[in-house]
């Protein structure tokens, strides 16, 4: 067996009801003047006032981007940058959903190293360590606190636009489910699902043969032993609360079941990475301006036919992880998509591109586009050419995965 693993994450990680207190004695640690990025909404909650307290109280100074906008244009960012420059801050915490922690991020790259966001598109392009993040997510889904990932929108591109660096990952993430109780049930469907496609597609991509150097030469390197075990995590941690915590939104168990399956989910694709569930939905989110977890979530399902007659192992485990019945793997793998469809459509996830809101006619637009982001596509363990991609939208478009694993078999 192919034993070679690799893992990135935070410096340190601190979960828990209640831990949020911990924030200022972190944030000391790092510095004496620190940079809060969040958003509008939440920097009016009387618990962000609070936060805010505690590190004045601590001695430090403190200045407020309390301006971040949803998909963090690229501009925002520089915007931010700007601003606080003279400020001169030793530490940047992001608190907040994915937005508020990607911008963190890259006004963390902008102030150590200068340039514009361009200049850091793609792999490994940032050249050195940036400010200390502290990563204090309100949301359970994206992950984004422990992993090399900053997600932008570029108003001269069409789609969104990542950094992927390991000099990124936030020095430290302070997790603490009681921040996600005021979430609605739309967002905690959207975000859980989000979570756990993310566990999925790490558990089965792509197992690459190891090379000496192969994790300093990739960001997302493929499934392996340590990413496998927090994909297993988040998977059975996040099927057994995700629904109760959409239902129940007082349901504070559920609710930190499922933020703990997130930040596994994050720990297992920060390193192992996704495939192609999400090469497919940045171009569908660029046409239908619908949520990132709700495009992914959309497609997962028929990801999971396609890939199962390449690759039928990860996924007949996690049939047997959910207790599902079967006879064989390829009979497992199968009862496994179906109950994620079943559970996504429980929590108000579309089932079909259709319902998603996409026209029929841009269906070999988003095949095209979605091929292009090959480093997604590479890290499926399904080969993908043109036709496989056109059978695969097209199933995902009628809403029949049967027919899809007959016309690919």
């Amino acid at each position: 067996m192919n034993m070679f693993s690799a893992l990135r994450a935070p410096r340190e990680i601190v979960f828990g009801a209640g831990q949020r207190a911990c924030l200022a004695r972190i944030a000391r640690q790092l510095g004496e003047r620190v940079l809060v990025c969040t958003d509008a909404r939440f920097a009016a909650e009387p618990v962000f006032a609070e936060l805010m307290a505690s590190l004045k109280d601590a001695g430090m100074a403190v200045e407020i981007e309390a301006g971040v906008l949803p998909d963090v244009p690229v501009q925002s960012c520089v915007a931010s940058a700007e601003r606080v420059r003279g400020f001169a801050p030793d530490v940047v915490v992001g608190i907040g959903g994915g937005s508020c922690i990607d911008h963190a991020k890259c006004v963390a790259i902008l102030l150590a190293h200068g340039g514009e966001p361009q200049d850091y598109y793609g792999e490994f392009k940032v050249p050195g360590p940036v400010l200390p993040i502290i990563a204090v997510p309100t949301t359970a889904g994206t992950g984004s606190e422990v992993t090399p990932v900053a997600v932008l929108s570029d108003a001269e591109r069409i789609m969104k636009v990542g950094i992927s660096s390991p000099h990124i990952i936030p020095t430290a993430a302070l997790c603490d489910p009681d921040l996600t109780a005021s979430c609605p049930k739309s967002l905690t469907a959207i975000a859980g699902a989000d979570a756990l496609t993310h566990a999925i597609e790490a558990f089965s991509a792509t197992r690459r043969v190891a090379s000496a150097g192969m994790a300093q030469e990739r960001v997302f390197i493929g499934k392996s032993a340590i990413t496998d075990h927090f994909a297993r995590l988040a998977i059975q941690t996040i099927f057994s609360s995700l629904e109760r915590a959409c239902t129940h939104g007082d349901d504070i168990e559920a609710r930190e079941q499922v933020m703990l399956g997130a930040l596994m989910a994050g720990l297992a694709f920060g390193t192992a990475g996704t495939a192609a569930a999400h090469a497919i939905q940045y171009p569908i989110g660029a046409v239908t301006h619908t949520a990132h977890g709700e495009g992914v979530a959309c497609v997962l399902p028929y990801v999971m036919r396609f890939n199962l007659e390449a690759d039928p192992e990860p996924l007949a485990e996690i049939g047997r992880m959910l207790g599902l019945p079967g006879s064989d793997e390829i009979a497992l793998g199968n009862a496994a998509a179906d109950a994620v469809a079943r559970l996504f459509s429980a929590i108000g996830i579309p089932p079909t591109l259709e319902a998603l809101g996409l026209p029929l006619d841009k269906l070999e637009w988003v095949g095209t586009q979605a091929l292009g982001v090959s480093r997604l596509i590479d890290n499926n363990p399904r080969r993908i050419d043109a036709p496989a991609m056109a059978a695969l939208l097209q199933a995902a478009y009628s809403g029949d995965r049967i027919r899809l694993q007959n016309a690919i078999a």
